[in-house]
């Protein structure tokens, strides 16, 4: 059975976005400054790779993102974050 590029995409964004995650664990865990500068350049590659990737998704119409926020719904979320109430 043949895999279809749309699924291999959206696989490979999932297998990225994990490795984007555990960089993100690894780095601030780390006293070793040439082991955390090196995390982070692997995470800088990551992301960029993720960032290409999702290019292409969203041009081949693989990937349509959410609808935009509203300017309400972008406030309301920036009065959480600078409240006490979180």
């Amino acid at each position: 059975m043949e895999m279809q590029e749309k699924t291999m995409v959206a696989d490979t964004l999932t297998g990225i976005n994990g490795e984007l995650v555990r960089y993100a664990e690894m780095i601030p865990q780390t006293e070793n400054k040439e082991l955390k500068q090196t995390l982070k350049q692997f995470r800088m590659a990551c992301e960029q790779s993720q960032e290409e990737l999702y290019q292409i998704a969203r041009d081949k119409s693989y990937y349509v993102p959410a609808q935009k926020a509203t300017t309400e719904e972008v406030e309301h979320v920036k009065g959480l974050f600078t409240s006490k109430t979180l």
